[in-house]
């Protein structure tokens, strides 16, 4: 079997840890496991599979393209799709029992309109804005909604909904001034005749926060084993980025690498020539600024990221063609971690993980289940 040229491997076994785990956390609500943008990069159809194999027993997709993939796929678990342009017709979601988010009248009547189109009663999540400034009903507008909702035939209300801005900010007392908007929005539904269940608590929440589990948490990250907060937390990192030594090379003192020349070898040393770079992952960033796991140990990444390369200072050490190098991965046992990564170059490993959708990097599963 060929090495890999750049690969993602993604542990199904750390993902149902990690969802049984959340879901101990919160023993009085539902648990939704978020796998958006493909499952944050790790593959949405597996991804849920494993989710809801330990426990999940919701799944949350941001398009209803992607809840309708879950779908054909055959989860039946309850899928929620929150946000879609306008035009959008919802009756395939509908259809398919995908429930549905409103954040405004024109998106409930837009719902209203695919129910009746399909036949069937449309579920629908009510959106209210708390202070994120995102999608969300403005709590001015919020009235006219709940009681909308309530008189709108072939709708039924499941559930009230909000985000929160700042949870991974512990003890920021702008969540708890979301909390409290989010219970005048509870209280104003239930004044216009409806009784919908709760869900506001993320990843971080979830975490920090068991008075706002409600009856549903909708863990993200935290599903992939990415701590959002600086609490120690029993999460296991599902994703590994890792290629293979292409070449080697042994260079004398003085020699420089790649573009730009910015790195220069102080002493005789080995270069090893990885086949993955910024069109692969690699953020540019990373140049002269990053390490890779490679013969049991941390090597430095010198000289600029390229397209499709990056050159590994190996010194002494011995390496040899079809070595596996590992980019980054959980950090058991030395490697570099994507939180690594997103702290050099200044961006979150949300980022990161899902920027490994790309084409050429290949995706694998250990963990599966037949």
């Amino acid at each position: 079997m060929a090495a890999p040229r750049a690969e993602v491997v993604i542990d199904l076994d750390n993902l149902r840890h990690n969802v049984a785990h959340l879901a101990a956390l919160a023993p009085g609500a539902e648990t939704m496991a978020v796998v958006k943008a493909d499952g944050y990069g790790h593959g949405a159809v597996e991804v849920a599979r494993a989710a809801v194999e330990a426990g999940a027993t919701w799944l949350g997709s941001c398009s209803l393209a992607e809840a309708l993939a879950l779908r054909a796929a055959g989860l039946t678990v309850p899928v929620l799709a929150w946000l879609d342009p306008p035009g959008t017709d919802y009756a395939p979601g509908v259809e398919q029992g995908v429930d549905l988010a409103a954040s405004s009248v024109r998106q409930l009547d837009a719902i209203a309109d695919a129910a009746t189109r399909a036949g069937r009663t449309a579920r629908v999540h009510l959106k209210i804005d708390t202070g994120l400034s995102r999608n969300g009903c403005q709590p001015a507008d919020w009235p006219e909604l709940v009681e909308r909702a309530a008189r709108t035939p072939n709708v039924e209300v499941h559930a009230i909904w909000s985000h929160l801005a700042v949870a991974d900010e512990v003890g920021h007392p702008a969540t708890d001034a979301q909390a409290e908007r989010f219970d005048d929005a509870y209280r104003a539904a239930l004044a216009a005749g409806l009784d919908p269940r709760r869900h506001l608590a993320n990843s971080a929440a979830v975490l920090t926060r068991p008075d706002l589990h409600f009856d549903l948490v909708r863990p993200g990250i935290a599903v992939y084993g990415l701590n959002p907060v600086p609490v120690p937390a029993d999460l296991r990192p599902v994703m590994t980025f890792r290629s293979s030594v292409a070449m080697t090379k042994r260079v004398p003192a003085g020699e420089a690498v790649s573009y730009g020349l910015t790195w220069t070898a102080k002493t005789d040393t080995t270069l090893a020539l990885v086949p993955a770079g910024y069109a692969d992952g690699v953020p540019r960033a990373l140049s002269n600024r990053a390490h890779v796991w490679l013969g049991g140990r941390r090597h430095p990444l010198v000289g600029r990221v390229c397209m499709d390369q990056v050159v590994v200072d190996c010194g002494d050490h011995e390496v040899a063609e079809g070595d596996e190098v590992v980019l980054f991965g959980a950090g058991a046992h030395g490697e570099p971690t994507a939180r690594e990564w997103a702290d050099t170059v200044g961006t979150i490993d949300y980022e990161i993980v899902t920027g490994m959708y790309r084409p050429r990097v290949t995706r694998s599963y250990v963990g599966a289940r037949r």
